[in-house]
């Protein structure tokens, strides 16, 4: 039997850049910068995930969760995926000499941007959890990294010992954009921060409005973090339409309607009614703008989620466990979710469809479907013009769009005038 050389961590380190470049030179998609890869294949990720697997430690797309609520398994704390660290800190834009904030420390992305900013620049790096911040102060130490400010602190109020700051990089999911942060960022920078709209989490690059307080989104990408916490935590409402252990389906609404939940579970326990759109897509097409414009468009937006026994169940078609767009009808008796099938006669290409539930179940996956349609049509491949204003605006002064009203903050989303994909790289 041939023996096998165990790979070294310096040679799954490049291989993960490697893979890295050559799944986006296969889909299209923007490379990451010289300077953004040099610092991916000069910072040791084993050092921040001492005692797994090279394997998991350099799977570009592995987030490793590093601490869980004790009592709920919600996962507080993780050391985010190469892939989407690659791309915000090529969203940030980072130069030598660039002060920098980032909210939610798990050390190597400090290292990364320590390595982008070079000397001359300066790292703060903040999490609201002490053990959090032991874990990074630890690791960083132990891989001899230094230059890194580390501390205590809660995001919803930045760092203003430091500031300001010339970009901030948050690494947990925010509902809203605090004063404080937009108070800290100098003339001309920039925050790139995984934001949660109607429910879905993108990662907004944002530059600076024209108007005191005011920030426009400059792209837009798919991403996945925990939820931030402290003073600026949001929790959706999530009722349960049906509550069979290992069997449960709900509904997440955030910025979404008020339910008569009695009613919706009646709803589902109906027969449903299959509407499909004619709207296909090839099996590499990238489909999140197509959540974002329903959640966007629909008045009735909500996220379904189940666990997988309700699927095998027959409870519901085959759906995205941790949240398939779904609407509900006006008068809150109906619901529809998205489902696909296979697309006679292509290959490797799907269609969208609805499934509705509820004594106005076709009235409801029609709705979903003329979404859908309308999608496929006029926004395929485009993000929408996102504006965020303070609360304090008048409507009347708000651009036009859908208008997400927060506890700080506007968020706009306009879906006239699109960002296409050439703008948004």
């Amino acid at each position: 039997m041939p023996s096998h050389t165990p790979i070294t961590p310096e040679q799954a380190r490049q291989s993960m850049v490697e893979d890295l470049i050559r799944e986006r030179v296969g889909l299209g998609m923007e490379l990451p910068s010289p300077r953004v890869e040099s610092a991916l294949r000069s910072v040791p990720r084993d050092a921040f995930l001492p005692g797994l697997p090279l394997t998991e430690v350099y799977d570009q797309h592995q987030a490793v969760v590093t601490k869980r609520d004790p009592e709920t398994d919600v996962a507080l704390s993780s050391v985010s995926a190469p892939s989407i660290i690659a791309t915000m800190l090529q969203r940030a834009d980072l130069r030598p000499g660039h002060r920098v904030l980032e909210i939610g420390s798990g050390g190597y992305n400090a290292a990364l941007i320590r390595h982008l900013v070079g000397e001359r620049g300066q790292v703060t790096s903040i999490d609201i959890d002490p053990e959090v911040v032991d874990r990074a102060t630890r690791c960083l130490k132990e891989a001899g990294l230094e230059g890194i400010h580390l501390a205590v602190a809660d995001g919803e109020h930045g760092y203003p010992d430091r500031a300001p700051y010339d970009r901030v990089i948050a690494t947990a999911g925010a509902w809203d954009f605090p004063p404080a942060w937009d108070a800290q960022v100098a003339p001309g920078g920039r925050v790139v921060v995984p934001m949660r709209v109607r429910g879905l989490t993108r990662c907004l690059t944002l530059e600076r409005g024209a108007g005191a307080g005011r920030w426009r989104c400059v792209a837009v990408d798919v991403c996945g973090f925990v939820r931030m916490q402290g003073a600026g935590e949001h929790w959706e409402p999530m009722p349960l339409l049906h509550e069979a252990e290992g069997r449960q389906v709900g509904l997440r609404l955030e910025d979404g309607p008020s339910v008569d939940v009695g009613a919706l579970r009646a709803a589902l326990a109906q027969d449903p009614v299959v509407l499909w759109s004619s709207t296909c897509v090839g099996g590499m097409e990238p489909t999140d703008s197509q959540d974002l414009y329903m959640a966007c468009a629909a008045d009735g937006w909500a996220l379904l989620t189940a666990q997988r026994g309700a699927v095998e169940a027959g409870i519901l078609r085959p759906v995205v466990l941790s949240g398939t767009p779904a609407v509900i009808s006006d008068d809150g008796t109906s619901f529809a979710y998205r489902c696909i099938r296979g697309s006679d006669g292509t290959e490797d290409a799907y269609e969208f469809g609805a499934v509705g539930h509820g004594p106005r179940a076709r009235h409801v996956a029609h709705a979903m479907v003329e979404l859908i349609s309308d999608w496929g049509r006029h926004h395929r491949g485009r993000r929408p013009k996102i504006d965020i204003l303070p609360a304090s605006t008048p409507r009347e002064a708000l651009p036009s769009g859908r208008v997400l009203t927060k506890r700080h903050t506007h968020t706009v989303l306009n879906w006239t005038d699109t960002l296409g994909e050439k703008e948004r790289h």
